[in-house]
């Protein structure tokens, strides 16, 4: 299931450069740019509030959003934004336009599904998420909140690796290494499997 979708309200900026960013975030306002899908970039200034509330919300770089410049709705998702280092508030936002079929790249949290029903977490074993994201390449309108991975089955020792994962139609793994560890069932300290012995 994607997020829920959200508009933010715009304004296009008349000045561009570091003195006009200065004196936007001065007014309460974030710099912005709008660019993708073969048009011209917009520079675009941004209510520090509502940014700062999408921001913080968190999925902010997964999530579709509908940017409103004027009579014009323009759909978007954010590629990249900036903190100030010192105060931790945001400085500036990136946003990829999307069209019908745009197809970006994001990354996706895991999140290991059914762990009351696991056989290796009933046995004291402890769940062991190596990737805790994945890198995705998906269309823009189609990201999903998560990846979810069913561990009912995973004893102790178990593991989860890309090539296990079922993803649905249209989502690609972006794989940098072969068939990696995504998750796995370890066991808990002490532990020792015991060998049945054979009655004589």
């Amino acid at each position: 299931m994607s997020r829920q979708s959200y508009e933010l309200e715009a304004t296009v900026r008349e000045r561009i450069g570091k003195g006009a960013a200065r004196e936007l975030r001065r007014q309460g306002r974030v710099p912005a740019v709008i660019y993708g899908d073969k048009k011209p970039p917009i520079a675009i200034s941004l209510g520090f509030k509502d940014a700062d509330k999408r921001l913080r919300a968190g999925g902010f770089l997964t999530t579709v959003a509908t940017v409103v410049v004027g009579d014009e709705k323009v759909r978007v998702i954010p590629k990249d934004y900036h903190m100030d280092p010192v105060r931790d508030v945001l400085t500036h936002v990136d946003f990829l336009r999307i069209g019908d079929n745009t197809v970006v790249t994001v990354f996706v949290p895991v999140h290991a599904i059914k762990q009351e029903q696991s056989t290796g977490m009933k046995r004291g074993g402890a769940l062991s998420i190596v990737h805790h994201e994945i890198e995705l390449q998906v269309r823009a309108d189609q990201i999903p909140d998560a990846i979810e991975v069913d561990i009912t089955d995973l004893d102790i020792g178990d593991s989860v690796h890309i090539e296990d994962v079922v993803f649905a139609p249209g989502i690609k793994p972006v794989i940098h290494e072969k068939n990696f560890t995504v998750l796995a069932i370890t066991a808990p300290v002490g532990f020792t499997e015991v060998a049945a012995t054979p009655v004589a």
